[in-house]
């Protein structure tokens, strides 16, 4: 498909889209357009056509477009996390510069029905020749996985049992780098939202009170499935209380975005609390204050992944693969010293 028709369908031109889809190291100023061209690229199945630039340098390559499915294992849009929204961006564009379709982006609920109807399936229709999981996959679904996609890698902040190859930055050494760096400020009574439920942020959150001596005081822990909303919801909740805690730790960007907010409609007279999270996201260069967070290299888990799911279909490997990545504290202004 050509360039021609991705310029049409993004609105971009013919240069611009060039520079996109074909030169890893170019970044768009505008984030929406470049959203749109790839959008456009996966639409059209788009390939870039490596094998004809390799050609022109004298050295050709064999071509080979290997179709790739991605899924989303615990939302049913991207729109419920920001970081794995783009973390798919990422993913999109290194698997289109590695000669891939993307093929389908599935949620818990298409492959909830799938597992349910694969009888039905066509016999004719061709099976993806790989399967990107963003987040853990559900126990109770890797059979079914397994038997359908014969290449899997997952890419999230917690590692699994070695059940298929993977990519993470372990969620529970970020929440400690967090914590740690909030009790290097003085905060003692440091509150938590998220997801409480066998989650590595909450065991970090935990562990790092322990090694401090603190103690864990339930009234400090707010269980949430980590959205903006939730995040603002109980930060409201902690508006109301008379005791308040000094800091509050986030288990994700989205649910500090909430936190700010609620901080902005209602305050506190003489109380403002420090806020830290994870993830990075692009926003979080943007809030008021700026969020102070946990990077978490999603480009570099991509990249990783891509590549051990790619090495897997090529024979490289047999074995599961568990790659750890590191995280790194960003700080920014939302948090100070304690008072």
């Amino acid at each position: 498909m050509s360039i021609k028709e991705i310029a049409k369908r993004s609105g971009a031109s013919a240069a611009t889209v060039s520079r996109v889809l074909n030169r890893p190291d170019y970044v768009c100023r505008d984030r929406e357009l470049q959203n749109r061209i790839w959008e456009a690229a996966r639409e059209l199945d788009y390939i870039p056509n490596h094998a004809a630039q390799q050609l022109k340098r004298g050295c050709p390559e064999k071509e080979t477009h290997r179709q790739i499915d991605v899924f989303l294992t615990r939302f049913q849009t991207l729109e419920e996390d920001i970081f794995f929204r783009e973390l798919y961006e990422v993913l999109r564009e290194i698997l289109l510069q590695r000669q891939c379709v993307l093929h389908r982006l599935l949620t818990l609920p298409d492959m909830i029905s799938r597992s349910k109807n694969i009888s039905r399936a066509h016999p004719a229709d061709r099976a993806p020749d790989g399967l990107v999981m963003l987040g853990k996959c559900p126990p109770e679904l890797l059979p079914f996985l397994k038997k359908q996609y014969q290449n899997l890698v997952g890419i999230d902040r917690n590692p699994t049992n070695f059940d298929y190859d993977e990519v993470f930055c372990d969620g529970s050494r970020a929440a400690e780098m967090a914590m740690d760096y909030l009790i290097s400020l003085g905060h003692r009574r440091i509150a938590y939202i998220g997801d409480c439920s066998y989650e590595a942020r909450y065991i970090g959150y935990h562990q790092s009170l322990m090694a401090h001596k603190l103690p864990l005081d339930y009234s400090n822990v707010y269980p949430t499935s980590q959205t903006r909303q939730e995040g603002r919801q109980m930060m409201r909740l902690i508006l109301e209380k008379e005791e308040r805690p000094t800091a509050v730790f986030c288990a994700n960007d989205s649910t500090a975005l909430g936190v700010l907010d609620a901080l902005k409609t209602k305050r506190k007279k003489n109380w403002l609390p420090s806020i830290i999270s994870i993830d990075n996201i692009r926003e979080a260069e943007t809030t008021t204050p700026m969020l102070t967070t946990i990077d978490i290299p999603r480009r570099e888990m991509a990249h990783h992944a891509v590549a051990l799911l790619l090495d897997r279909m090529d024979g490289g490997h047999r074995e599961n693969v568990r790659l750890e990545m590191q995280g790194r504290l960003i700080v920014r202004d939302s948090c100070s010293y304690c008072a």
